[in-house]
């Protein structure tokens, strides 16, 4: 007992220093393996998206696909042409194969579910100004005067990359305010889909002209 109360104090401070640096060992180990492992993690997510969007790319070129979208553009513009209500005109056949477009997509992009939004969108204020328009008193409106762009004079003082990249970020729907990663993954699925919406357009569009010219003797005849 009395061995141990007179000890070394250097001993004590010795085993302290010893235990610190063991703990402070433990400690650096531990977060070693927890930025590897966050750095794993990363790496499996990015190699995920980046299979996602290939996956996405490779269903846009595919023949099937087209097919599918070319029923469903088919049926749509059918409901267009017999709705009273539907607005008329190329504008409107515009809209209605980008819908379809968008939900061929399936919501699994940004762009399509900001399409999809946009016309609920448009359809709510349309209904809403309606509204307005019947419960409102005949007055006299001064004409609205024309707001001033906050674009230009924002993208005047840019470097040409950054104004490259706020033009993508507004070409692409629902893209304005993403970082340009976003609006690069973006843009690669929508120019694909874009693709194959010409490709499908244009072999409809030889389709009923071969069928319009095949049709043209017999209406002749009769």
């Amino acid at each position: 007992m009395a061995s141990m109360l007179t000890k070394n104090p250097m001993t004590f401070s010795s085993d302290r220093s010893i235990l610190a640096r063991r703990k402070k060992k433990k400690r650096s180990s531990s977060s070693k393996n927890q930025n590897q492992n966050n750095i794993i993690n990363h790496n499996n997510i990015s190699n995920n998206n980046n299979n996602n969007r290939d996956s996405n790319i490779t269903e846009w070129n595919s023949q099937s696909q087209q097919q599918v979208y070319s029923y469903k553009l088919l049926k749509a513009l059918h409901q267009a042409q017999t709705s009273s209500s539907a607005p008329k005109g190329d504008r409107a056949v515009r809209k209605v194969a980008d819908r379809v477009l968008a939900i061929a997509a399936k919501g699994r992009s940004r762009w399509s579910r900001a399409i999809l939004t946009n016309r609920l969108k448009l359809k709510f204020i349309k209904r809403l100004s309606q509204r307005q328009k019947i419960a409102a008193s005949p007055t006299i409106r001064l004409p609205k005067k024309p707001r001033a762009s906050m674009l230009k004079p924002r993208m005047k003082y840019l470097p040409a990359f950054q104004k490259k990249a706020r033009v993508l970020s507004h070409i692409v729907p629902g893209c304005r305010e993403q970082p340009l990663p976003v609006v690069l993954e973006e843009a690669t699925d929508y120019i694909a889909a874009l693709e194959m919406q010409i490709r499908a357009m244009s072999a409809l569009a030889d389709l009923l002209s071969g069928a319009s010219t095949s049709n043209a003797p017999h209406d002749q005849l009769g």
